[in-house]
């Protein structure tokens, strides 16, 4: 297993960051190599990926979820092994700092040697920036899931 943690603070306020961060099915937007996310029910989500031409699907549960502070996750079934935490940190009224730890199993010599030269860490922390931009351009979210797991 490989570990990553990123940050990034956003100019929006806590509850407009994470209200759109429960909106998995517009992750395509801003997270590079991610073709789809299909939310099935409140805790489950169905993915498909294609990083370095190779396609991937894989189920994801949410395991824990808390409005304004964390959602939980680790793949349940598929292509792809991994389990992270993404937690919203209110910096002042309009600042938050996305705090988003990962690890992740890669599979196969390619991802191995990805791994060890930082694709992953590189892939997230790119994300992140995006996920800033895509914010702070909108500053509202598209929607939002105030549920709890």
């Amino acid at each position: 297993m490989s570990h990553v943690e990123e940050s990034i603070e956003v100019r929006v306020p806590v509850r407009t960051a994470y209200n759109q961060w429960t909106q998995f099915e517009s992750f395509p937007e801003f997270m590079e190599g991610v073709e789809r996310v299909e939310q099935k029910n409140d805790t489950l989500t169905h993915w498909v990926t294609k990083v370095a031409g190779a396609e991937r699907e894989f189920d994801a549960r949410i395991t824990e979820q808390i409005p304004d502070e964390r959602v939980a996750w680790t793949t349940v079934d598929g292509e792809a092994k991994q389990a992270g935490v993404v937690t919203f940190h209110r910096l002042d009224d309009s600042t938050t700092k996305v705090m988003l730890q990962m690890d992740h199993d890669p599979e196969g010599a390619t991802d191995t040697v990805g791994d060890k030269l930082g694709a992953v860490r590189h892939r997230v922390k790119g994300d992140l920036k995006r996920f800033k931009e895509f914010i702070e351009k909108r500053g509202a979210e598209t929607g939002a899931w105030r549920g709890q797991v």
